[in-house]
This record gives structure tokens, C-alpha cells and sequence, in this order.
């Protein structure tokens, strides 16, 4: 059984654009590998962040949300914590509220633009 997960990680800024555009595809690739459907997937671009990482005041933010078996988890944050270029990720799990939220938010989205 599939369940849903919402993960974002920040990327550090010394990376230029093609750079985080193959962190992000290498993860993407990851998700798809191991048979998660990835849902959605938002680049939230360059943010300032609360409080300095490793000397770094700014990141490069992306969000996937996905359905995956419980334990890829735990595999998908080994790739993260291996990985120079992310400077921090966070992995939750969706309950049927927040799946229902982001579907509706989803749906608000396309409604505006279209």
C-alpha cells in the first residue's frame, strides 16, 4: 500500500541553475525508480532562510509530494544526508486532511490561472 509524502529540501546557493536543475532530476529519478507517483512537484526557487546554514543565508527550495511504500523513506533521506548539495530536508508523512488540502489548494491553483 501506497502512502502520501510530502518532502522538501533546500539546496545550497553557490549552485547554478543547471546544477539544481540535476539535483532536482536526480531525485525526481529516485522517487520514479523505486515505483513512487510523484503527485506534484513545485520549485519554490531562491529564499531567503531564517537563520544561517553552513555560512549560507539563502537557499534554492523544492517540494515534491508522492506516494510511496512506508519503507523508501528511509532510503530517500540516506540519498539526502549523502548529499553536499542539500543544506537541509524534511520528509512528512500526509494524512487524509492534508491530502484533501493539497488537492483542493492544487485545484484553487488551476482554477486562477486558467
Amino acid at each position: 500500500m501506497l502512502k502520501h509524502y510530502e518532502t522538501v529540501f533546500i539546496m545550497t546557493p553557490v549552485l547554478s541553475e543547471e546544477q539544481a536543475k540535476e539535483t532536482v532530476s536526480k531525485y525526481k529519478k529516485l522517487l520514479t525508480d523505486n515505483g513512487c507517483k510523484i503527485v506534484t512537484e513545485n520549485a519554490w526557487g531562491l529564499r531567503k532562510l531564517q537563520y544561517p546554514i553552513q555560512k549560507k543565508t539563502t537557499g534554492f527550495y523544492h517540494l515534491f509530494e508522492f506516494q510511496a511504500p512506508p519503507t523508501f523513506v528511509a532510503e530517500l533521506e540516506v540519498a539526502y544526508k549523502r548529499d553536499e548539495r542539500l543544506l537541509r530536508f524534511l520528509t512528512v508523512a500526509l494524512d487524509k486532511h492534508a491530502v484533501a488540502y493539497s488537492l483542493k489548494s492544487r485545484n484553487k491553483a488551476k482554477a486562477v490561472v486558467a
